[in-house]
This record gives structure tokens, C-alpha cells and sequence, in this order.
């Protein structure tokens, strides 16, 4: 079985636990995430299946979509419900508009600090529990993106936001220097994915949905095809001589009189052409081609990452054919 399942996943489940979840629904053992949503959190956590785990990194660089409940008023160590609160503040008067305002500092590519109480590894260690064990930790901000941000509702004290983020934003450090900003603290109250990349909430099932669907044989319906996860890349279709030479892990050259190739993206998706995905490729700017990445000395084409059943409509409307 291959390919990647869109998973709801719901509020006290690490994402560990539900691949651990999904390996027994499913009895299989390649089985992964594509980057980690926490616990507190709901929605879309993308499983990768079979030969789809290996596409997995390049999921979890893509952005993401959230719908946040931010509670102004007062700060926790853990800047979510899960901590203590450690300062409150009045927010009587706080309005619709200030906060309107504050957003706006908060749009575009910045530094982020992000939490104490987070699973960055320290000397290998995650920081949440160097905290938990007494230590004074320090953590390096990290460049982030923050795209769109669209007020939904305002309940005095809670406020109801939609955010557009690259990877790496942590949305409680977000309501944090919110709070910070204003001068009366927040901390985050509810949060929920709602798009990993291309996979959306919209799409996604459950964990008991698939259990269901695993007793009723009808798995595969779930199934994206693993170059679902690549569709920001832009796609390439071989001709069938090129296509083999892909599949024997050979570099091949783009078409320099084609100057709509877009050679300035480091990566590309390879497609022959029936259609099928055979292999992720790199551009490689010193000897002007592009080669099928590897992947412990193989190709991805060699590892069976193709569909048969792939969707030209869906996953390649713009390609450039070599």
C-alpha cells in the first residue's frame, strides 16, 4: 500500500501516536508524519504510506493553514491552556480595532521566538523537558512567513483568527506577542489545522473513518498518490527515451532553448508521459541538468513511487515537456 492518507487528527494525540494508530489499522510498518502538530491541536496531519514516506520531507516544508482561539487577559508558561497562568491584566477596554492594528505588525517574514515549552531538540534532547527538569534554557528565533490574517470573530476576551503561515510558525508564540503587543498578555485557547500543503480539512477523515474503511476493504479511496504532496514544484514530462534514463538514475538535460523552464525552483516533479510520477528532480547549476534525487543510492523511480491511477487534471495543469 502507498501513497498519503489525510488524517482529522483529533485534540490529545501526538502525531506519533496516530501513525502508531494507523500502522496497526492498516498492519503496516512504513508509516510516517509529515511534520508535528500538537497535542492541544486538531486537524489535518498528513500520513505517508509505503513508498509515499519518502516524499515526506518535502510535506513538511510546505505551508500551512490554522484557525486560532486566542484568550487575551492573561499568560501562561506554555502559552496555551495546557500551562499555568503565571500574569494576568485587565482587558475591559481592549477593542476590535487595537487588535486589528496589532495584527498588521505581525504580517510578512519576521523572527519568531518559539516557546519554551516546545519539541525542539537541544544537544538532542527536546527543550519542553529540559524546562520540566529545572534547566534554564535558551532558544534562537527562527525566520517565518506569515502570509494572511483575518479576524473571524471577536467575544471579548476571545478572539477568533485565521492564519496563513510558512513552516515553523508556532501559532502560540503568535498569541503570545500578541498579548505582548497590546499589553495585557494572551495565551492560545483552541487551535485547528486546516490546510498541510495541498491537504485540507475539507478532505481529511478520521481515524475511525479509516478503521472503517480498513474493515471494508476501501482503503484506497482515501489514498492521495504521493506527488500530491509536490504539486508547488513545477512538473516536467519526459519524452520515453529521457523517462528511461530517469529510471536508471541518469541525469538528463533540460531544454535551454525552451526558456519557460523554470530552472531558478531547485527541485521539479518528473512525469512521463502517461502521466505517471517517476521521480523528484534537482537542478543542479554547474553542469546545467537535472538529476532524479536518491534515496540510499537509488532513485525514487526504483522505489515504485508512481501511480497508475495519477490525475493529470488534478496534479500537473502546467508542465514543460523535454
Amino acid at each position: 500500500m502507498d501513497g498519503i492518507l489525510n488524517i482529522n487528527k483529533t485534540t490529545g494525540m501526538t502525531s506519533h501516536d496516530v501513525v502508531a494508530k494507523v500502522r496497526k489499522i492498516l498492519w503496516q510498518k512504513r508509516v510516517g508524519h509529515t511534520g508535528t502538530l500538537d497535542p492541544a491541536a486538531s486537524g489535518v496531519l498528513p500520513i505517508c504510506i509505503g513508498q509515499a514516506t519518502r516524499v515526506a520531507e518535502y510535506l513538511s516544508e510546505s505551508g500551512k493553514a490554522y484557525q486560532a482561539e486566542i484568550i487575551f487577559g492573561a499568560v501562561t508558561d506554555t502559552y496555551d491552556t495546557e500551562g499555568t497562568v503565571i500574569r494576568t491584566a485587565p482587558v475591559a477596554e481592549l477593542t476590535l480595532p487595537q487588535i486589528e492594528q496589532a495584527l498588521s505588525h505581525f504580517l510578512g517574514p519576521q523572527a519568531q521566538l518559539p516557546p519554551r515549552y516546545s519539541a525542539i531538540k537541544i544537544q538532542g534532547q527536546p527543550a519542553y523537558k529540559r524546562v520540566r527538569a529545572g534547566e534554564e534554557i535558551s532558544l534562537e528565533p527562527r525566520s517565518i512567513n506569515i502570509a494572511h490574517l483575518e479576524i473571524i470573530a471577536w467575544d471579548s476576551p476571545r478572539l477568533t483568527l485565521a492564519i496563513e503561515c510558512s513552516k515553523g510558525t508556532y501559532i502560540r508564540s503568535l498569541a503570545y506577542d500578541l498579548g505582548e503587543h497590546l499589553g495585557c498578555g494572551a495565551y492560545l485557547g483552541a487551535l485547528v489545522r486546516t490546510r498541510s500543503g495541498p491537504f485540507l480539512l475539507s478532505e481529511s477523515i478520521t481515524l475511525e473513518q479509516l478503521a472503517v474503511a480498513a474493515a471494508s476493504g476501501s482503503v484506497e479511496e482515501h489514498l492521495f498518490p504521493a506527488d500530491r504532496a509536490l504539486q508547488d514544484y513545477p512538473a516536467l514530462l519526459l519524452d520515453a527515451t529521457t523517462a528511461e534514463r530517469v529510471l536508471h538514475g541518469n541525469a538528463f538535460r533540460y531544454d535551454h532553448y525552451n526558456r519557460d523552464l523554470p530552472i531558478s525552483t531547485d527541485l521539479a516533479r518528473v512525469y512521463d508521459t502517461g502521466g505517471h510520477f517517476l521521480a523528484i528532480a534537482e537542478w543542479d547549476a554547474s553542469q546545467r541538468n537535472l538529476k532524479a534525487l536518491t534515496c540510499k543510492g537509488q532513485t525514487y523511480a526504483k522505489h515504485g513511487i508512481c501511480n497508475d491511477n495519477f490525475s493529470k487534471r488534478a496534479y500537473y495543469n502546467n508542465y514543460w515537456q523535454l
